[in-house]
């Protein structure tokens, strides 16, 4: 009998001692005494909204220096538009740090996705997406591969004073792309580099009829291409006008 009350006084004792500290960390009591007061931010912000990211952080900082869950906190954060990366820290007594890093747009990916510099996608969607991106396509695996060849497609359309607008990797594996000028080029799934070398080589000289556009391209042909054209709009000269004096 005596054993089991030295045990169940162990027991009331450990409990005695161990709850509190639970309850703290869990910010079931005391939160009040120990508050987060101050948000600091991280990072220069030209994106991300501030308020909404003080506004998603502020119901993990309202548990309490002890109690704040700074793992969920910065998961919170990296959800929000615009964020590419997020930490979380807490300082002693009262400041809870955030670090942002935001993502850097590339291009447009697909319909609904922007690529940003380091590779990575994230949806356009509550985000105001900037002008004159380029549109770039593809299976998700192969975002480095599509952007090498974009990054070599320009390189190589710059002699002849074109951009390329936009450049998709099919699901089949065939590489197309639309310069600047409107001009459609279909290269196929083999030897892309090296038609495309060709092809810009040979672009001035198969554009040096003024009276025509290059509307598309097919350069899945050994030894040419199949070219389609179509005529310049015609221009309507204004009459010019002439003065008369009295005389």
């Amino acid at each position: 009998m005596n054993a089991l009350l030295r045990i169940l006084a162990w027991t009331l004792a450990v409990a005695l001692v161990v709850l509190p500290v639970v309850a703290l960390l869990n910010g079931w009591v005391a939160s009040e005494r120990w508050p987060l007061r101050t948000l600091r931010v991280q990072g220069s912000l030209h994106n991300v909204d501030e308020k909404q990211l003080r506004a998603t952080v502020l119901p993990y900082a309202q548990r309490g220096f002890f109690a704040v869950d700074l793992e969920a906190a910065q998961t919170a954060v990296a959800r929000l538009p615009w964020v590419e990366h997020a930490e979380v820290r807490k300082h002693w007594p009262d400041v809870l740090e955030v670090q942002v890093v935001e993502h850097r747009p590339f291009a447009r990916w697909g319909a609904d996705r922007l690529l940003s510099e380091h590779g990575r996608l994230f949806p356009v969607k509550g985000i105001r997406v900037p002008a004159k991106l380029p549109q770039l396509a593809g299976p998700d695996a192969r975002v480095q591969d599509v952007v090498a060849l974009y990054n070599e497609s320009r390189a190589l359309f710059a002699s002849t004073g074109r951009d390329v607008r936009s450049l998709r990797l099919d699901a089949r594996g065939s590489w197309s792309l639309v310069l600047n000028d409107g001009a459609e080029v279909i290269v196929g799934r083999s030897d892309a580099r090296p038609r495309l070398g060709r092809f810009a080589r040979l672009l001035p000289q198969l554009t040096a009829q003024p009276q025509r556009l290059l509307r598309r391209a097919d350069l899945r042909y050994t030894n040419g291409f199949a070219l389609q054209w179509t005529d310049m709009p015609a221009t309507t000269a204004t009459p010019a006008l002439q003065s008369q004096g009295n005389t």
